[in-house]
């Protein structure tokens, strides 16, 4: 079987819906919950993604972000490792700008004073919103040499 012509009739029969450039969940004929190309994620109904389709997932998500800080901040290389996994752990979660937003705590950063950083993030309202997830990244910056 030829997969591509398949692949082409799919496109056209199942459809592909976009909001701003970027593919997003809609429903199909049935009202149930699909992304990509006719790919069912309502539970309701039986769909949802696998442990290699969600890790795929992340691991281009991660990607994006590391390229996106790296264009931002052309010193994020040099960082050591551990604030280089907290501030992609930010970004993941508050995106490439609310990360640009800490401007005093990324200064900090820069200077590699990484215990002031994270007493600055501390101050935050990312931090009394989320608690829990700042704490263990605040901690992470700290325990950078």
């Amino acid at each position: 079987m030829d997969n591509e012509k398949l692949a082409k009739q799919l496109r056209i029969d199942e459809g592909v819906v976009k909001s701003a450039g970027l593919h997003v969940v809609y429903k199909d004929h049935l009202g149930c919950d699909t992304i990509g190309i006719g790919r069912l994620v309502d539970r309701r109904k039986g769909g949802g993604l696998t442990d290699d389709e969600v890790e795929y997932l992340l691991q281009n998500d991660i990607k994006e972000k590391l390229a996106q800080i790296k264009k931002q901040l052309n010193w994020f290389p040099t960082l050591p490792e551990p604030v280089q996994r907290a501030l992609c752990n930010m970004c993941f979660q508050l995106g490439i700008d609310g990360l640009l937003g800490f401007k005093t705590t990324l200064k900090y950063i820069q200077a590699g004073n990484y215990k002031e950083a994270a007493k600055n993030a501390r101050n935050s309202l990312w931090y009394k919103q989320t608690p829990e997830r700042a704490e263990r990244v605040c901690k992470l910056m700290e325990s950078a040499k």
